[in-house]
Order: structure tokens, then C-alpha cells, then sequence
């Protein structure tokens, strides 16, 4: 795909209510290569509106470097990014912020010695007469943790160092719905949770997907998996294994294709739906 000076503005209009079918992302043999290896090959992936869509794989397998390629940080050597059934070019992160994609990473990208409203709105403060507007800004983070039902945080004004990783994970999400994402990445987000904060995340995740954001799930943990997700794809060395509905696949058949990009158990066909052969 070429990487001109082609703006990563699409006629989102074009794709109107009517037209339920058509993907909010679509990937279309997307490829990236780094020197002699290649990370991605042909792969084709759709995040449906309003769905949980659950990218799982083995170490290696390139699911970062397929967020990363979302996410505006690295562009595709190969393939094509449709967005509401348009092509767009990202030639950076705030291409992929403008068009409605939120990426949020394991380390959260929070600053710890500032607060919660702080963070909701860093980089995107509101002014009033040249000065912070903190009124505002306090409603409206408040308005959105409510909305999310974040009922679990002492004070919107408690620093962000002082949360658990639950809570930090429910202002990263939050902060996310306040930018008006359409789609929200999540890379790992119960990595090293409790089990209540777990449960308060999963249950984030499902709001997010009931208000109509589409949430793309990165996980090892194949219990959350089940969990949340309406869709399943798996990733086996850099190639799309095999994706479909969650409601296809059980815990079996999904470590078989992450660890050996097939699951054909003798004498029957793959257990998954719509399996994707290895490149020759």
C-alpha cells in the first residue's frame, strides 16, 4: 500500500446505519516486514460496530505488530485499511485518533503524579478565558466514570499513583470514551490483575461494547476471552489463522490454532469456522 501524502480523512458518510454489514475496520492482506523477517503476511481481519473482537496468539505470533499497524505507529508494507468500507492511510497515531481509534497499551499511557481529571483530559484541556477550566472539566470526567459505572474510585482529584490497576485501566477507558473512539484496542488489559479487578475490567469492556464502541481484545488469558468476546481471531507466526464467531470455537480448538495453526482432529474438519490455509 502507498504511503503519498493521501490524508487519513475518508467519506464516512458513505457508510450509513442502513448498511449493518459493513465492517467499522476491515483489513485487507495486510503485511509488514522488518529486514529478512516478516511479521504479518496477508492478513485479512473485520471488527464489526459495537462487538468484542478477540485477537489471540502465541508469542511472536504478531498480534503487536498488527495493533501497531491500527494504531498509526507502523505503516503496512502490503494491504489495505478500510475504515466504515473506505480506504485510509495512517501516517501516524493522531491519523488513527482522528478517524476514532483508541489504543490502549499495558503500560496505560497515565501520568502518575497528576490526577484522574488531569489524565482524562491531558493534551485536550478545556480553557475558558485563557485559563484551565476545571469546573468543566471536573463535570465531565465525572459525568463519563459514571456513565461507565466507575463507581469504585475515592475522588476524581486522587492522583492516578494511588489507584489500583483495575482503576487505572477504567480512567484509561474512560479517557477513551471522552475522545469519542468508535474503537477501542485494549493490548492485555487483566495482565497481573487480581481477580476483582479483573471482573471490573471484563465488565468495562462489555459497557463499552453495549454503547455501541467496538472493543479489538488482545489476551492470552483465554477465560476472559470466552468471556467478552463476540468474535475470535487467532494468529499463527504472522498469518491469520482462522477468525469467526466465539460461539464456534471452544477453549480446544483455540489452542490448537494458536499453537499449531490448524485444529483438524483425525478424520474431521477443522473446528473452527472459515480456516485460513498456511502460504505455501
Amino acid at each position: 500500500m502507498s504511503t503519498s501524502d493521501t490524508p487519513a480523512v475518508i467519506g464516512g458518510a458513505h457508510a450509513s446505519a442502513a448498511e449493518g454489514a459493513t465492517p467499522l475496520l476491515a483489513l485487507r492482506a495486510i503485511t509488514k516486514t522488518f529486514g529478512p523477517v516478516r511479521a504479518l503476511t496477508a492478513v485479512d481481519l473485520e471488527v464489526p460496530p459495537g462487538q468484542v473482537t478477540a485477537l489471540v496468539g502465541d508469542n511472536g505470533a504478531g498480534k503487536s505488530s498488527l495493533i501497531k499497524t491500527v494504531s498509526g505507529l507502523w505503516p503496512p508494507d502490503g494491504g489495505d485499511i478500510l475504515w466504515q468500507g473506505e480506504p485510509v492511510h495512517l501516517h501516524g497515531p493522531k491519523d488513527a485518533e482522528a478517524l476514532g481509534i483508541t489504543t490502549i497499551y499495558q503500560d496505560l499511557a497515565l501520568c502518575d503524579n497528576l490526577d484522574i481529571v488531569q489524565n482524562m483530559f491531558l493534551g485536550h484541556e478545556k480553557l475558558r478565558r485563557r485559563l484551565l477550566d476545571e469546573a468543566t472539566m471536573e463535570i465531565a470526567a465525572r459525568g463519563t466514570l459514571e456513565d461507565l459505572s466507575v463507581t469504585t474510585v475515592r475522588s476524581i482529584r486522587q492522583p492516578v499513583a494511588s489507584l489500583s490497576g483495575g482503576q487505572r485501566q477504567s480512567v484509561a477507558v474512560a479517557k477513551a470514551v471522552m475522545s469519542q473512539a468508535q474503537l477501542v484496542i485494549m493490548d492485555e488489559p487483566t495482565a497481573a490483575l487480581g481477580v476483582a479487578q479483573t471482573t471490573m475490567v471484563l465488565e468495562l469492556i462489555k459497557r463499552l461494547s453495549s454503547r455501541g464502541v467496538a472493543v479489538l481484545l488482545i489476551s492470552h488469558n483465554l477465560n476472559d476471552v470466552f468471556e467478552v468476546a463476540d468474535r475470535i481471531a487467532v494468529l499463527y507466526l504472522g498469518q491469520m489463522a482462522v477468525n469467526g464467531p466465539a460461539a464456534d470455537f471452544d477453549r480446544q480448538s483455540v489452542v490448537e490454532y494458536m499453537t499449531t495453526g490448524a485444529a483438524e482432529p483425525a478424520g474431521a474438519p477443522p473446528r473452527g469456522p472459515n480456516p485460513v490455509p498456511s502460504a505455501s
